[in-house]
């Protein structure tokens, strides 16, 4: 559709502004695209992430069956948005049939994958699992924190969700939890070749470690089940990477503020999202003021009105337009980075904090029915 960006751009005239054909400024593609199986939804911290995943999913419960939301965040905020407490466990939104929430935690899932291994060498080798399994995470930096994510997505994948929303960490935790595929894949190509080589002294190791708690479990059953378990932890992963790379089942939305800081990491983030092959086309850009409005019009509305305003009201309004002027700037070059390939929504600064379901189901409908930037 064509728009206006609304902002005063150092590259572009406003002339040049009112002709261009822009991709419609809103996240109406990810929610019609009913291939989608995977949203990711990350950026810069404090940008508005969870409250974005938020409304993304309960836009997605408006077209599809069932639908779950992950916090992927170790700083875990979607109980403080739905005002609603989640767990490890999927748990229905208040309100919805279809929308599920859960916060995962990579400790309990490498506890998990401890007591598998226990239950495969009999159970009474406490010591030496947790001993093997510690040098195991030590020496393979991550590992820890990509079999739990393995985990989470052989558990979300059996639970049979039409769509998962990620609400990620911010980005540099985030383009970690994206590169698991590539080093764990890696990481355990290098344990399988140990293996082959070193097979007999792994199997003294292992039954070292039991040995010293007293276990009854030999060398060869502990070490077996855990290579067992990261040799299914690799498959796992395998076909999720797959499935990252397909832009027809998974896309990232990237959430930033009208703030240098904020553009400059979703610049990297865009750039990192494109060397991991994974597809984003999609920007939000939170805490916009008066996004309808264009800074010179508001400039002339003050200017016109600044001598019978107090002088507080002066103050606090030199302020607003300093900030409205500051934001306009970036959202312009945002659109001149991203304005040709990708669908930029502005989602609107409110005066009352986004939070409880009719809130976020309100606030949602920006996401979809975006800003007239004409009027």
């Amino acid at each position: 559709s064509r728009r206006r960006t609304q902002t005063k751009n150092q590259t572009m005239s406003n002339e040049e502004l009112l002709d261009i054909d822009l991709p419609e400024p809103s996240l109406r593609n990810v929610v019609e695209q009913d291939s989608l199986q995977w949203v990711f939804v990350g950026g810069k911290g404090g940008v508005g992430k969870t409250t974005t995943s938020c409304c993304v999913g309960i836009q997605m419960a408006m077209r599809r069956e069932k639908v779950l939301i992950i916090s992927t965040d170790p700083a875990h905020n979607l109980s403080d948005a739905f005002s609603q407490k989640f767990n490890k466990e999927p748990s229905l939104v208040n309100g919805f049939t279809n929308l599920y929430c859960m916060e995962i935690d990579a400790n309990d899932d490498m506890d998990q994958l401890q007591r598998e291994i226990e239950g495969v060498t009999g159970g009474d080798d406490e010591g030496g699992v947790s001993t093997l399994v510690a040098e195991l995470t030590s020496n393979i930096p991550g590992i820890d924190e990509a079999m739990s994510f393995s985990e989470l997505m052989k558990q979300v994948q059996e639970m049979d969700y039409d769509c998962v929303v990620f609400d990620t960490a911010p980005t540099g935790h985030t383009l970690r939890l994206l590169s698991f595929p590539t080093i764990l894949e890696n990481a355990l190509g290098k344990v399988m070749q140990l293996k082959d080589k070193f097979g007999g002294i792994l199997n003294q190791a292992g039954a070292m470690f039991a040995g010293m708690r007293g276990g009854a479990a030999s060398g060869q059953q502990m070490t077996d089940a855990l290579l067992g378990k990261l040799e299914e932890t690799r498959g796992v992963i395998n076909k999720v990477n797959t499935a990252f790379r397909d832009k027809d089942k998974t896309t990232f939305v990237c959430v930033c503020i009208p703030e240098f800081l904020s553009i400059y990491e979703t610049e990297r983030l865009v750039q990192e999202l494109s060397k991991f092959g994974i597809d984003s086309h999609n920007i939000v850009i939170n805490q916009v003021l008066f996004p309808e409005k264009d800074a010179d019009e508001l400039g002339e509305w003050f200017e016109a009105t600044k001598a019978s305003l107090p002088k507080e009201a002066q103050d606090i309004c030199g302020k607003m337009m300093a900030r409205k002027r500051m934001q306009d700037k970036y959202i312009g070059q945002c659109f001149d980075l991203y304005g040709d390939g990708f669908n930029v929504t502005l989602m609107p600064l409110l005066d009352y904090e986004v939070r409880g379901v009719e809130k976020l189901k309100g606030f949602s409908q920006n996401l979809v029915d975006p800003i007239d930037l004409e009027e």
